[in-house]
């Protein structure tokens, strides 16, 4: 399993080494569970912001290398990482926050406060769900080979889950079981899913679809985006999806100067103090709208599966 660059040995480290380490450590030392579990909850976003960089540029050198590492980081991840492609590469990268995506930040509200942001995943997965399954069904009548790699990839990742489960209460007796399995996997896959939409929510609040670099927020932390493999660094993203992440931060800079200042932020953990908790007393520290808000005009949500897949699938 040879990545296409260099800088993906790390990302095989954090994947295939750290993650899994941390996950074994929670059944050798039981009593540690709630001390573990925020590494648990952070190895488990990493693997989601690797699944969103395989999807856009296949981490390895083979096609089924790409296949297990697809299967093996959805399980960390928490729901099988061909999802996606309909909801992210084909919709969101498309339409941008515009009429038509299933992730919109606006569409019951455009205010940014602690409610919409922390309920946005239950929104968003919601509208995302009919992408998905659509995809699928396109998958199974028209890509044979696509609907097969579906289903592994479904399997192995609540497979794995319920083996481990079982596997945890047989071991352990059923409550200490459950409570193990929680702390290792379950709450750390659901934590990432909902972080990830949370990411998302908040790169594109009330910013600027229509504008050429005020599409998305950045957080430019250096520490940051060591962590998450480049993910804050989100307008370059957006205008070069297939770019590495460990040459985002060069491009960023060549385009930073473009980016409205309100849009570029050195500290996420500053943005929520300064937007979920100090904002709801003061509000003139809230986020505002730049530039054109994302429904001043239409933009229709076609379907676009009738796209080459990703190169990973």
């Amino acid at each position: 399993m040879r990545p296409r660059r260099i800088e993906d040995y790390r990302t095989l480290l954090w994947v295939f080494v750290l993650t899994p380490a941390v996950v074994m450590l929670h059944y050798l030392r039981p009593a540690w569970g709630l001390w573990l579990l925020p590494l648990s909850c952070y190895f488990a976003i990493a693997c989601g912001v690797v699944a969103h960089n395989h999807m856009h540029r296949p981490t390895l050198s083979s096609k089924w290398a790409n296949t297990v590492f697809s299967c093996w980081i959805s399980i960390f991840y928490g729901y099988p990482v061909f999802a996606w492609l309909p909801t992210h590469n084909l919709n969101h990268h498309k339409l941008v926050n515009r009429r038509g995506d299933a992730t919109i930040t606006w569409r019951y509200t455009n205010k940014h406060n602690v409610f919409v942001a922390s309920t946005y995943f239950f929104v968003s997965a919601y509208f995302q769900s009919k992408w998905i399954k659509d995809f699928i069904a396109d998958a199974k009548l028209n890509k044979p080979a696509l609907y097969r790699r579906i289903l592994v990839e479904y399997a192995v990742t609540f497979g794995s889950h319920g083996l481990v489960l079982a596997l945890s209460i047989a071991a352990l007796g059923f409550g200490a079981g459950i409570r193990v399995w929680a702390l290792s996997l379950g709450i750390p896959a659901f934590g990432a899913l909902w972080t990830i939409m949370l990411f998302n929510y908040c790169q594109h609040v009330h910013t600027d679809p229509w504008s050429a670099h005020n599409h998305s927020r950045n957080f430019e932390g250096r520490l940051l985006n060591f962590l998450l493999f480049g993910n804050g660094l989100h307008t370059i993203h957006h205008e070069k999806p297939s770019l590495h992440w460990s040459d985002a931060r060069a491009a960023h800079a060549a385009i930073r100067e473009l980016i409205d200042p309100r849009l570029r932020h050195a500290s996420l953990w500053g943005f929520f103090f300064k937007q979920y908790l100090l904002a709801p007393l003061f509000p003139r520290l809230g986020t505002e709208q730049v530039g054109r808000a994302p429904f001043d005009d239409e933009a229709p949500g076609e379907n676009a599966f009738s796209q080459e897949p990703a190169e990973a699938l």
